[in-house]
This record gives structure tokens, sequence and C-alpha cells, in this order.
């Protein structure tokens, strides 16, 4: 790959329109991945408050870089009008509203695939478009909880907890609807006609939850939280307290990895002990509590450097930000000492840029009603009217 064939080739989505119209996480994270590999992303924002993250200028920061924003009020019959000729530039239309809204604002699907046939039109929601709780409010740690996630997160005989990562919002609600958008573009480019995806983060984080549902066919019931597979039933697969009560987190479920690890700390005798019972693994749990705490963090970071045997130290948020892996692949950038993630996939002839800063509110209205053939004069009289 040369420096000239990376500056020849368009990013992977260039020429496509998103049109935004949610608010929050998963939504704009969404289409901030879209908008990193090229798409043009417009937020399309009410005349009032706006995106609600607005009011948490950090957090809006770290999910809306590449787009533009436009103000237009949807209840207005002209500001319809303006938003369905920017319908007729789109490829994609993405809204978060409850189920209901956006018929009640006439932009649902019919009315919009009437005027663009080939629109692709991605609802997100948190219990899908039907069904009954299609109207009940939620949020990440709600969808969690009636999946099944929060009740198998932490440890056996404690308490469920509630973990820092979103677990529903960014896998049922902006991986899943980037995964469902772009598959319905691929066939509007084979077919001509646009779809309509309905992501619910509930139904959408429940189909990843494969082992809970592993554990339900073998048992009948599954197994308590902290039991099971993979949430630290086994002993080599846990996670121990070291004596400067930070943690090292041991994940040697293959054989190779467990005689590394064994071997390295001079228990041989528990090498083929995989297979041993629930007492004799409990007991071994108990050896290598003892084991780790009887040693600082570091020293075992240092005595395992180069065993490959999947052992790695539990670390901070701002050990993170300064991992060597993770700047190497510029995951983390630093924009004038504002600390961001960057674009997570490396393409072939992409290199991925932050071009915009997140937008104002309604910062490029007046340019994209430009673009869509509006006269000066029309547009300051829409803004005078409070349209857009």
């Amino acid at each position: 790959m040369t420096t000239d064939s990376v500056a020849v080739r368009k990013p992977p989505l260039y020429g496509l329109r998103v049109l935004d119209l949610t608010r929050l996480l998963p939504g704009a994270l969404c289409t901030q991945h879209l908008a990193d590999m090229g798409a043009d992303v417009i937020k399309v924002e009410d005349t009032g408050q706006g995106d609600y993250a607005r009011s948490m200028r950090g957090y809006f920061r770290l999910v809306n870089r590449n787009k533009r924003s436009m103000r237009i009020d949807l209840k207005h019959e002209q500001g319809r009008a303006i938003f369905f000729r920017l319908l007729g530039t789109a490829d994609a239309l993405f809204e978060g509203f409850r189920p209901g809204v956006v018929q009640r604002l006439g932009i649902d699907y019919e009315t919009v695939s009437a005027i663009n046939p080939a629109i692709v039109y991605c609802s997100l929601s948190g219990y899908g478009q039907d069904g009954p709780y299609r109207l009940k409010a939620g949020h990440d740690l709600n969808y969690c909880s009636e999946i099944g996630v929060t009740d198998q997160t932490g440890e056996a005989d404690g308490d469920p907890v509630v973990p820092n990562f979103q677990i529903a919002d960014m896998i049922g609600g902006t991986l899943a609807s980037a995964m469902g958008i772009l598959a319905a573009l691929v066939d509007v480019q084979r077919s001509g006609q646009g779809r309509y995806v309905d992501v619910a983060m509930a139904d959408c984080t429940l189909a990843h939850s494969i082992m809970p549902m592993m554990d339900f066919n073998e048992t009948g019931r599954g197994t308590g939280r902290g039991r099971s597979f993979l949430s630290g039933g086994l002993p080599w697969y846990s996670i121990y307290r070291t004596r400067d009560d930070k943690y090292m987190a041991l994940g040697a479920l293959e054989q190779k990895f467990w005689q590394a690890f064994c071997e390295t700390v001079d228990r041989p005798d528990w090498i083929d002990k995989q297979s041993a019972d629930e007492q004799t693994l409990e007991a071994i749990r108990g050896e290598l509590a003892t084991l780790f705490n009887s040693q600082p963090q570091q020293y075992w970071v240092d005595r395992f450097r180069d065993v490959d045997c999947c052992l790695s130290p539990v670390i901070a948020q701002d050990q993170v930000v300064r991992h060597e892996q993770f700047r190497a692949r510029r995951m983390v950038i630093d924009r004038k000492g504002y600390l961001e993630y960057g674009f997570p996939l490396k393409i072939s002839d992409f290199e991925f840029a932050v071009n915009r800063e997140p937008p104002e509110h309604g910062q490029h209205t007046g340019e994209i009603l430009t673009e869509l053939g509006y006269a000066a004069e029309n547009i300051e009289a829409a803004r005078a009217a409070g349209i857009i």
C-alpha cells in the first residue's frame, strides 16, 4: 500500500447521506462510526433543546465528531416541507423516538418511503415497534435486567452489579443499528428498493447472550451469578486480588495456556485438573487467591511478561489512555489536550481523520439549505419565523 493509493481512494462510505434524528448515546455513536467512515451525517435537531446530550459537553464531544447539524421544526408544515426536500437527497434516516412519535410528526416510514423509495429507515427503541413493552420507558440497566444480563453480572453469592459499560446501548443499540443500516444499504444497491429496520436494544443484546442460553439448555435453569462457564465459575478464568489491592485477570481456558501458567508458578500438580470435580476446583481457586495475594500486581506483570498464558493486569482508566497497544493502534487520540477514542476499524486505503468538530446546534442549517437550492432570503425568512 502506498501513500498515493490512500490519497486517491475515497472513504468507504463516501457519498452516502444519513439523516440522524436520534438523541443521546446509542444513536449518536452509531452515526459517528458512519461519519468516521465518510458518510455525510446530518443531525436533524428541533429548534428548541436539540440533542439532550448537548447539556453534557464532554459526553457530546465524544460521540458527535465528523457530523453536521441543522435545526428544523418538524411540527411546522413548512419545516416538514424542508425536511421532505432533504429526504430526497438522503440514503438513510435514523430515528430513536418512542413508537408512534414519527407517525404524529408525519415522518413515518410509509410517508418517507413514498417520497424516497430507496431510503433505508432505521428505528431504534428499547423494546421494538411492537409487543407489550413497545411503549415502556427504559435505559441500558433496564434492558440488561429484563434479558438476564444483570442477574448474571457480579460475584457468586453477591449482589448484581451495575457495569460501567452500557452493554445494551452499545451492542443492542450502536452496533446493531450500524449492522442493520449497512445491510439494508447493500441491498438498495442491488434492488433499488429501501427497507425498514426495527432495532430493539433488548432484542439485539439478548441475541448475543450466548453462554447463558447454553447453560439453560444444559441444566434447564441456567447457573447462578458468578458460577457459569465464563462468569467466574472456573478458577482459571477469574479475577484475583493482589497484595497491593489491585487485581489480575486469568483467562487460561485452553490447556496450553493453563499449563504454561502452572509451570511458571511451579505448580505442575494443577496442570491435569481442568476436568476435576467441583470440590477440587474450589480448592484450586482458594490456592490461586492466596498465591496472587502474596505479591503486588507489578510482580505478576513482570513475572509473566514473556509467558503466553492469558494473564493480564486489571488496569484503571488513567492507565488505559496511556496503554502502549492502544496508542500504537491510534485508539486513544489527543486533540488539543482532550482525549478521544479513535475509529476502531482499520480498513485498507483508508485513514481515519477528524474532519469536523462536533457541531453547534444548527450550525450547518444555512449551508445545507443552500445545497438544497434555497435562496438566502428564503433561508432568513424561515429562520426569522422559527422554522429553522
